[in-house]
This record gives C-alpha cells, structure tokens and sequence, in this order.
C-alpha cells in the first residue's frame, strides 16, 4: 500500500480517543474476550486496559506455565481473573477475540489458533521472527473476515495522531528525514530472557518507531543494519544498533539500546519536510513541537510547542478494535502495512527474512 493511501486510511478510520467508543450504543452488551499468555512485557498492562474497558468482558486468562501463572495471579492486574486452559477459553460461548500476550516466540503459533477459532485477535509485538508464518497468519485471518491488531502501542498516541495528519494533510511539504530513537536500561534479568532473540533491542524496543515510520513513508527499498554488544554483561545480546531506511527521496535513521541510562525522556521520533518539522520527545508522556514554514493549520510560522490530551496506554487501541468488530468502521492498520512493518523491523534487526 502507497503511503499516502495508508495515510488516507487511517484518516478514514478515525483513530480513536480515550473513553467511550462512539460505536456501542450504552445498553449493547460487551464484546467476550480473553487473554492467552502473561509471558510478554505488556501482557499486566493490557489486561488491565480490558477489564476497564467499557467495550470488553474479561472471560479468562490462559497461562499454560504454572510458575508464571501463579506469579500473575499475586499480581493486582490478575486479582479475581478467571484461569482456563486454551481449550477452554477458545470455547467459550460469544468469544469474540483474544488477547495474544504470550513470549514473543509464542505468538505467531498461540494466534494462528485463535484464527483457526474464528476471532478477532490483539497481536502484541513484534510479530515472531518468521516473516512466512506472520504472512499466512495475515492471510488466514483475511480470509475469515477477521481483524488482526498489533500492540505497537505509538499508534494511538495522540503525539503520533498529530504527525500523522500533519504529513497526510501535507502541512510538512516533502518528508525527507525521521530521525528515531528508543532506548532504555535493561538489568541482568530481563537481558537473560531477551537473549534467545538475535535481533537485540532493535527488535523489542525498535519496532515501535519502526511501525510509525512505515506509516509516515511506507516500505523501504533498503534496510542497513549496525549492532554491537556494548553493556557490562558478557551475554552477547545485540543491546546498541542503529539501523537506516532508504527511500528514493528520503533517509531514517532509527537507534535502539539497552544500556541508555533514563532512556525514556529521550526517545524521539521526528519527521522533517520541506514545509515544516514535527519533533515528539519525549514519546510518552508525549511532548509534541511543530515547526512550519509558513503560518497554517491553526498554528503559527516557526517552532511552537503543542498541548496534547493526556492518554493512558492501550485504552484507545481496544476502544478501536471493538468499533471494528462491531462493524462500526473498517480497520485502518492493514496487513500489507503489518506486512511490511514486519519485514522492516526484521531487517533492522539484522535478521532474515525468508
């Protein structure tokens, strides 16, 4: 898909805000959903997004592992949960959707399932590392009418939102520049189960940017890879990398670390036009500046600083998904531009891709 026809798309689908979804009416019952997994790093926040949901009904929680399961049931966002083996859940009368947030490596595999079932799934990110059983997945659920929303949690951010309409409704002219960076520490522990996976930070924490830029400028027609192990640990894991995105008439630069100390307010995402410059940073809570060429939009000629509505993680992305199952809108994150993010992020990550 053409970007400025995935831009035009998300237009049309109406990115949602927090709160209540304009597609239930305040008497229709909620959607059944359950969760299959506790094992992925967003797995707490997401239930918890569900159970506050006004669009879902929290059925069960699935957690094969019993040392994982009995961690997440003394944890607040499990408290009064329903356990149920998969069986159990993916037979549940009404069941509308699953949430996947098993290990990465699980993902794929615990969502073809849920398709094989016949229900809309949440898929957290990033999408394994096997770009062919991520494109049968897509091609599986395409062919049953059924929605596959990915976790990257920068799609409903309302900072995000911003820079999207900007460069759809042209206020930053030509895009010829992103400039991406998402970093943080990460102690010994967590290095420990990031290890199994070659593509490092790049992969667990870079796909997020990955994902926006893809929609800012599409496929790129070359992917450049750099990683080095630069933390104290001597466990090889690929936690500094730099990658490029080559278009034909512009250039991204996305870096990712584990050994970036206070990370968070620094990760940035910043397109630059001939028109004009949208710099995010930090990306949560977001703090948007807008530089225009000329006067415009509302806004006035120069850098300006941008209020944005304050938003909690996970909240719009599940109000969204329910307005699609219900037939409320159609669905703007399409599986070319899943496809796509999937096959960027795995060539960032210096991974292959067949």
């Amino acid at each position: 898909m053409q970007r400025r026809t995935f831009l035009s798309t998300l237009a049309v689908g109406g990115l949602m805000a927090a709160g209540r979804s304009p597609g239930r009416a305040e008497d229709a019952p909620r959607l059944k959903i359950g969760q299959i997994g506790t094992g992925h790093a967003h797995a707490d926040g997401k239930l918890a997004a569900l159970r506050r949901s006004p669009d879902f009904e929290v059925v069960g929680v699935v957690e094969p592992d019993e040392r994982r399961r009995r961690a997440a049931a003394s944890r607040r966002d499990y408290a009064g949960v329903k356990w149920l083996s998969e069986s159990e859940l993916l037979a549940t009368p009404g069941l509308k959707a699953v949430a996947i947030e098993t290990e990465v490596k699980d993902l794929l595999a615990a969502g073809a399932r849920g398709v094989a079932a016949g229900l809309h799934l949440h898929l957290d990110k990033p999408a394994g590392e096997s770009l062919p059983e991520f494109a049968r997945l897509l091609d599986a659920a395409t062919r049953r009418g059924l929605t596959v929303q990915l976790g990257y949690m920068f799609r409903y951010n309302p900072a995000f939102e911003l820079c999207f309409r900007a460069v759809r409704e042209g206020w930053l002219g030509r895009v010829f520049a992103i400039e991406a960076v998402m970093g943080k520490v990460v102690g010994a522990a967590e290095r420990e189960k990031l290890r199994p996976y070659r593509g490092g930070a790049m992969f667990e924490l870079g796909c997020h940017v990955i994902d926006a830029a893809v929609a800012v400028l599409g496929k790129p027609v070359k992917v450049t890879a750099l990683g080095r192990h630069s933390g104290e640990f001597a466990d090889g894991l690929a936690d500094n990398q730099l990658a490029t995105l080559e278009y034909p008439d512009a250039l991204v630069t996305v870096r990712s670390s584990f050994v970036e100390v206070a990370g968070g307010p620094r990760r940035q995402f910043v397109v630059c036009g001939d028109a004009g410059t949208v710099d995010i940073r930090p990306l949560e809570p977001p703090a948007l500046r807008l530089a225009l060429a000329k006067a415009g939009h509302g806004y006035q000629a120069g850098y300006q600083d941008v209020v944005l509505a304050s938003r909690p993680r996970y909240e719009a992305d599940f109000a969204d998904l329910a307005r699609v199952i219900r037939g409320a809108k159609a669905f703007a994150w399409t599986p070319a531009h899943d496809l796509a993010v999937q096959e960027t992020v795995l060539r960032a990550s210096g991974l292959p891709v067949g």
